[in-house]
């Protein structure tokens, strides 16, 4: 059979290389569903093309603080197309994750200066 017929798709090694992601982490993906995969004649995983976009906007949305199942649940408007800033149906989930961190973070201030208070209490006062 000739090669040039077939699809073009990318082995899981150079897909990490070209992402910049691991492979196990590729496989994770694939295993959770988040990325296709097929099987080539020796057995081994083959990406199409456009999982290198779907990479990058996987790595982009847990960076974003949304985990796996999250992301499997989002529709493709947001797992397929890398820089997808957001699609109707996400919203709701995109602004419960913008308040947790937000609560995360004024949590953090908050520690933040209790921890300074105590580190000042041990300094002597100013001459």
């Amino acid at each position: 059979m000739n090669d040039s017929l077939l699809p073009a798709t990318l082995s899981i090694g150079e897909l990490a290389r070209q992402t910049g992601v691991s492979v196990r982490s590729i496989r994770h993906y694939d295993e959770n569903g988040l990325l296709s995969s097929a099987r080539a004649v020796n057995g081994y995983r083959v990406f199409p093309l456009a999982a290198v976009t779907q990479v990058r906007q996987i790595q982009r949305l847990i960076a974003s603080g949304f985990n796996l199942d999250e992301i499997r649940s989002f529709p493709a408007c947001m797992r397929l197309i890398e820089g997808a800033a957001m699609c109707p149906e996400t919203t709701p989930v995109q602004r419960k994750r913008l308040a947790d961190i937000e609560r995360q973070i004024a949590d953090l201030e908050e520690r933040r200066a209790r921890l300074r208070a105590m580190v000042s209490d041990e300094l002597p006062p100013p001459r």
